[in-house]
């Protein structure tokens, strides 16, 4: 029998996600659903006015907008270039080197699941008046926590169109309800007349502009994940693109029409102390009076939907993260693996669900704040870790093409991306300086610092793995940022006379 080759790595099957899964709809349903736009027109925009007290926030959203769509010239002429399920990570590794990358593959990490897991804290609080409605009252936050938790976790196991079509059918019920709200608050203005006063820069840049600009970054957090989704999508060099430019504009333009309306409802000289007294209720205590109990019903159903799509998506979004990392031996590699059968990356989705279980128990065993000290601390902190990556990964793009070229024009791999560059590290400044803001603590209390420092230390262990690895397993270190190519660069060369495949 003649030789043939010995190959020591899993199948093509176990180290591959799904191809040719996702169009551009069903990307956009991923993105969007992680943007929460119910959960953010409800509760964002009520903090932002509540207690930050900066009415400009309408203009807010449309200013990141602007930024985003800046990032996203050189973000998806990248993609094109670089498919991979890392994102982030693999963008910094290519443009910034593999160190690097593996700094950002660990504040990635931190990130995704903190934003995942911070959501358990407010499922409970959208389901109350839900469960109230329809039992009468209304178990344990931690109970509705853990049938979210079931749930989610049993969607990340099969395939990911099927994720895909639940998020579609819960996202555009959501977005309906929005437009529903707005339509019924622009139609009763506060004094009989439409004010334009919250588009007004005087109404934007006054002492507080800081975390209201990060607030509205926080609104967009997900639209970057349009890329994670880059080796399931059916035509990625099509898809990205369409799908990254049209969740920035469709977000956009929803948040700002729905925080713009709710002023209009309110009054503009009111809209602060009302949002102050009814917090999230706002939204749904306006829509009593203009359209109805029923409208309420649907909304608070919705919002609870709303919670639990982005939970859906951002399990989805930090199983791929921990994929692509296990696939290039950065993680262990039975992270690398996925089902033979959905496609799905198993043992990635799994450890996502344990951390969200331990989380959980952890909460409700020690009687703390869901809402306060899980949703808006831990998800605060995620987003600002997110914002992170972007501003990086603008720098990185830079330095990519800068080596490489590309074939790009000058607009999209230098004057873009820089533009962005210098209004994200502008905003991190902001963040900062107004994190106490943000997590409603003192100035001097240690959280401000805590928090935030979490992800520099984050990145510098990182970089201090990358370069064990280039020591230690040079092999390793030289597939970092490959994709799916990596899978293929362990093929050994060909043994005399060996009959066997190890898979």
């Amino acid at each position: 029998m003649p030789p043939t080759s010995t190959v020591d790595r899993p199948s093509n099957v176990s180290e591959a996600l799904a191809r040719g899964r996702l169009g551009i709809p069903s990307v956009i349903f991923f993105v969007l659903s992680a943007a929460a736009p119910l959960t953010v027109v409800a509760g964002v925009v009520t903090t932002g006015y509540g207690v930050i007290g900066v009415t400009g926030i309408p203009l807010a959203f449309l200013l990141i907008a602007a930024v985003l769509a800046l990032f996203s010239v050189g973000y998806v002429a990248m993609s094109r270039r670089v498919e991979n399920a890392g994102a982030f990570y693999a963008y910094v590794s290519r443009g910034l080197g593999r160190p690097a990358g593996v700094g950002a593959a660990w504040v990635a990490l931190i990130a995704y699941n903190a934003l995942q897991v911070g959501l358990y804290g407010t499922i409970g609080v959208a389901a109350e008046p839900v469960l109230d409605r329809i039992f009468g009252g209304h178990p344990h936050w931690a109970v509705v926590a853990l049938v979210a938790w079931a749930l989610v976790g049993l969607l990340g196991l099969l395939r990911v169109d099927l994720n895909g079509m639940v998020l579609a059918a819960l996202l555009v019920a959501e977005i309906v309800v929005v437009l529903i709200f707005d339509l019924g608050q622009i139609g009763n203005p506060a004094d009989g007349q439409v004010s334009f006063a919250s588009f007004s820069p005087d109404n934007l840049f006054v002492p507080g502009v800081g975390a209201v600009l990060v607030l509205a970054v926080l609104g967009f957090v997900g639209f970057e994940s349009a890329v994670v989704f880059s080796e399931e999508s059916k035509d990625p060099k099509r898809t990205v693109p369409l799908a990254t430019y049209l969740s920035v504009a469709i977000i956009a333009g929803l948040y700002a029409l729905s925080s713009w309306t709710m002023t209009v409802a309110v009054g503009q000289d009111r809209i602060v102390a009302e949002a102050g007294e009814q917090s999230v209720g706002l939204i749904f205590n306006l829509a009593a009076a203009q359209l109805g109990d029923t409208a309420v019903t649907i909304g608070q159903v919705l919002f609870l939907t709303s919670v639990l799509a982005a939970m859906i998506s951002f399990h989805n979004t930090t199983a791929r993260y921990t994929f692509a990392l296990g696939r290039e031996r950065v993680l262990p590699a039975v992270f690398g693996k996925t089902s033979a059968r959905t496609g799905a990356p198993r043992a990635a989705s799994v450890a996502q669900s344990v951390l969200g279980l331990l989380v959980i128990l952890l909460y409700a065993v020690n009687g703390w704040d869901p809402v306060v000290q899980l949703f808006f601390w831990v998800g605060t902190t995620g987003g600002f870790g997110v914002l992170l990556l972007i501003a990086t990964t603008s720098v990185a793009v830079i330095a990519y093409f800068a080596r490489s070229g590309g074939g790009e024009n000058l607009w999209r791999r230098a004057i873009a991306p820089g533009l962005a560059t210098i209004a994200l590290f502008v905003i991190i400044w902001l963040a900062v300086s107004n994190f106490a803001n943000l997590l409603g603590v003192a100035p001097d209390s240690t959280l401000r610092w805590a928090l935030p420092a979490a992800y520099p230390v984050a990145a510098l262990l990182g970089i201090g793995w990358a370069l064990l690895l280039r020591s230690n397993r040079p092999d390793t270190y030289a597939r970092i940022g490959l994709g799916a190519a990596s899978a293929a660069s362990v093929v050994k060369p060909e043994a005399p006379a060996a009959v066997e495949v190890t898979r």
